[in-house]
């Protein structure tokens, strides 16, 4: 398939072919590598290192699996001076994400009455499925965009939506920088403007379990988790205001002719100090403040679900942390012995800072930055912590990552009750259609244990506590 060398534990280089830049990066073990569908993700490895500007290497996590032209699982830091930004480095669901919160109660504890009760709340709060808005949702005007796109998740918190210390449990304190709301289409305004707290459709979702397992009982003690309480897990994104506002700029750069000379025209990119390039990033971070805000009224939801149903005060369910996986972000990262500040595009890849990493809050600062990693809703999800690895410019995995397409999936399952069957692993599902409980189903994903262990073993994050889900809703 590919000529991969093992350079380090988990970690295997891609050589450098005639048009690449750089070299591959792939982080996997044996196993993971023997997947029969990876033909195509490492291809675009491979392409994504034809792109001016990329340094080090185009870099790929365990859980990779094929997208519009960078893979999902991808990872790029261009120069900020030479190099491009890509739109599809980052995906169409701009800062698509991850948040978990802890709350102070052992699942254990939860009675079957109040479990079935919780979770239809959480169904009735929390509107899921393709198109669906917030339940109080009156449309979100041109004043409230000029703040929320601008202000991040600190907006929804002025608003009631949540408390002020939430901010310090966020990747970037829940905004991204230098944000521009003016540059935010109006179709994009439109598509978005009643789906603040909302999961959207796809493998999008809340899930509430128990902490099942720990492993770094330093760490989880630091964040204030312990073995056998209830999790919550949300994951979603920008909507359809971050998907309009990646379809606008595609459409821009491949009309300035950006997309010439390319090994594959999905991953035209601009000059990152370009009008297009500088456009993009300004609208794409506001995109993100979208999804930092939507993240921030789902959880407020689910907090007074909790509220409603078991009379926990919504300032006991404490969030650990908030992680984009679909992002392009300015750091600055040793290159040949040198800071240098490189444009990182991390498609379905997590941030994983380690230990004494400036931009983190103090209480991450001492451990290294909480990394989220959803598994599937039948098996467990994962809490790990970042080492900082400058290798993979201190990235992680996202995710179990497919192992099938959602067709496959489908046809696997058709005439089958996967809803029953979820609930014979002791999980009960919510979803807008059976279509999609069938196409997120559990053998539809890589097994996640697999993915940890490279992660751990490439040294790019550890594992704090597995979770195991037991209610959940999809889109």
């Amino acid at each position: 398939m590919f000529d991969l060398k093992e350079i380090a534990p988990a970690t295997y280089l891609l050589p450098q072919e005639k048009g690449m830049k750089v070299p591959g990066l792939i982080i996997a073990t044996d196993e993971l590598l023997k997947d029969a569908e990876l033909e195509k993700p490492l291809e675009q490895v491979r392409n994504v290192a034809y792109l001016p500007g990329i340094v080090g290497y185009s870099i790929a996590m365990p859980d990779i699996h094929w997208g519009y032209g960078f893979p999902i699982g991808g990872i790029a830091a261009m120069d900020s001076e030479t190099g491009v930004i890509s739109p599809g480095g980052v995906g169409y669901d701009i800062n698509c994400g991850v948040r978990l919160a802890i709350v102070p109660e052992p699942f254990s504890k939860l009675k079957e009455n109040i479990k079935k009760e919780l979770i239809k709340r959480v169904y009735e709060f929390v509107p899921s499925g393709v198109g669906r808005g917030h339940r109080h949702a009156k449309g979100l005007s041109d004043r409230d965009y000029a703040q929320l796109l601008k202000l991040g998740a600190k907006w929804s918190i002025e608003r009631g939506f949540g408390l002020p210390v939430d901010l310090e449990h966020m990747e970037s304190n829940g905004q991204i920088e230098d944000a521009d709301p003016s540059l935010v289409s109006k179709e994009a305004k439109f598509r978005g403007k009643d789906q603040l707290g909302s999961i959207g459709s796809g493998n999008h979702f809340v899930e509430i379990g128990e902490v099942e397992k720990i492993f770094l009982s330093d760490t989880a003690d630091s964040w204030g988790i312990s073995q056998g309480l209830t999790y919550i897990l949300i994951h979603s994104g920008s909507r359809g205001l971050g998907h309009q506002v990646c379809q606008d700029a595609l459409n821009r750069f491949i009309r300035e002719g950006y997309d010439q000379g390319l090994p594959d025209r999905q991953l035209v990119a601009a000059p990152i100090n370009s009008p297009a390039g500088q456009d993009y990033f300004h609208a794409m971070a506001a995109a993100a403040n979208f999804a930092f805000n939507n993240r921030q009224q789902i959880l407020h939801e689910v907090r007074s679900a909790f509220h409603e149903v078991m009379g926990i005060p919504p300032q006991n369910i404490r969030l650990i942390y908030d992680v984009c996986h679909n992002i392009a972000k300015f750091e600055t990262h040793l290159v040949n012995g040198k800071p240098k500040r490189l444009c990182v595009h991390r498609k379905g890849a997590t941030r994983a800072y380690g230990p004494g990493a400036e931009e983190l809050s103090p209480l991450f600062r001492k451990t290294g930055q909480p990394v989220l990693v959803p598994g599937d809703m039948g098996r467990a999800s994962y809490l790990m912590v970042g080492l900082g690895n400058p290798l993979t410019w201190c990235s992680s995995c996202h995710g179990a990552g497919r192992a099938r397409s959602r067709v496959k999936s489908m046809a696997a399952w058709k005439g089958r009750d996967a809803v029953q069957h979820m609930a014979g692993q002791g999980v009960t599902v919510l979803a807008a259609s059976h279509r999609t409980i069938a196409e997120e189903m559990p053998d539809a994903y890589k097994d996640i244990d697999a993915v940890v262990a490279a992660v751990e073993k490439g040294a790019c994050a550890n594992p704090v506590a597995r979770l195991k889900p037991h209610l959940v809703i999809k889109g």
